[in-house]
């Protein structure tokens, strides 16, 4: 990667990813989430306050876009090695697997006391990213999970125009996040996060503030799971320049798993970026797309067709086979990632993504490969155990 040194086009890369505008954060949400978190209340009330945050937080921020026009696009990145397998950013499932508690905090329960859990992602040229989280419980106030969540973007080099060097720079970012779950009943349960974000492009430096929201409806007779999520609900602190703070890369999810009653195997739906209905863009390069490569002229698609197109954008479905306690088989599919990274006239397995749970000892360790290009695949690594078994 090069960087323009010279004073009129410096920093060219960072100002391109930094250059945005616009400001969707209800200053209003925080203040309420924190009185929220300190009052008691009944079961009841717990649930109307969920409500309240939830919509009338998000009324302000349902045109937000997700191509490139927000910072902090990493707290999106699929972290889990267990939720990549079955090709999304989460899974609904409250089995107290800790890695799950970073994307929905509503599945935050007391089987996550004193667990941890470190994840690690073998990214593209020499990025890679992770996070280390730690569980615990208390009766009367819920359960709680902190998390770091960091990205490295690796070493640039600083160029000027003629090809001369000046050495070199680093670029990573930072999340602190502490997350709350709680039981309403046996049937339902929320959870919020609190995230602070800290992000370093060279010297570009810039601080933010998020929050999530999560609630879950959790029916054991059924293993059923069913999880509402809103993610990045906040505003930059300090923006990268002066007078041109941007917005956070809010995502609305619905996520539905469920375990079979009379086989080993447990399938996941996950509805991604409910927040905007048309994900699609013109690409030049698709034979399918409503633009005459001649004329230029727009062609009508068939309109069930381009309805289905859309609907499946928002669309993962994955799987677990469990054939023993100590081992799971799972496997996915993201239409959306397929249909945007996949080269027309030889897709591969583009979209498709597989991995592998293990447990050994008091140890349980997941693997994941998701297809995201034929150039190449990331490698999800994730291990968690409970620091009771080990002392």
């Amino acid at each position: 990667m090069i960087v323009w040194k010279q004073s009129n086009q410096k920093y060219g890369f960072l100002v391109c990813l930094c250059k945005t505008s616009g400001n969707y954060f209800n200053p209003d949400a925080l203040a309420r989430l924190i009185i929220y978190f300190r009052i008691t209340v009944t079961r009841n009330t717990y649930l109307y306050i969920f409500s309240f945050l939830l919509f009338t937080t998000l009324s302000r921020q349902v045109n937000a876009q997700i191509g490139g026009d927000a910072v902090y696009k990493f707290l999106n990145l699929t972290s889990s090695a267990r939720a990549a397998a079955v090709g999304g950013s989460f899974m609904a499932v409250d089995d107290g697997d800790l890695s799950l508690a970073l994307f929905n905090p509503s599945v935050i329960n007391p089987q996550m006391d004193n667990n941890l859990s470190m994840s690690f992602v073998d990214y593209f040229a020499g990025v890679n990213y992770g996070f280390a989280s730690y569980a615990n419980s208390f009766r009367k106030i819920g359960s709680y999970a902190a998390t770091v969540q960091y990205i490295s973007y690796g070493d640039f080099t600083y160029a000027d125009e003629t090809g001369q060097t000046y050495g070199n720079f680093g670029a990573n970012e930072l999340a602190l996040n502490l997350g709350w779950g709680r039981k309403l009943d046996s049937l339902f349960s929320i959870g919020a996060n609190l995230k602070f974000i800290h992000s370093g492009l060279e010297d570009y430096t810039s601080y933010g503030l998020a929050v999530d929201i999560a609630g879950s409806y959790v029916n054991p007779k059924h293993q059923l799971t069913i999880s509402l999520v809103a993610r990045n609900i906040g505003t930059q602190l300090k923006p990268y320049r002066d007078s041109n703070t941007e917005k956070l890369p809010l995502e609305i999810n619905l996520g539905l798993s469920q375990r079979l009653k009379h086989l080993p195997f447990r399938y996941s739906i996950l509805l991604t970026n409910l927040q905007k209905w048309d994900l699609t863009y013109d690409d030049p390069n698709d034979p399918d797309n409503n633009v005459d490569p001649i004329t230029g002229e727009v062609v009508d698609r068939d309109n069930a067709g381009e309805f289905l197109d859309k609907a499946m954008r928002h669309v993962v479905i994955g799987g677990e086979f469990l054939p023993t306690k100590n081992l799971t088989l799972r496997f996915g599919y993201n239409y959306q990632r397929r249909q945007e990274l996949g080269v027309y006239n030889k897709m591969g397995t583009v979209g498709f993504s597989w991995g592998v749970g293990v447990k050994i000892s008091k140890f349980q360790l997941d693997y994941a490969r998701a297809t995201y290009h034929l150039n190449g695949s990331p490698n999800y690594f994730t291990i968690r155990t409970n620091l009771s078994d080990l002392f």
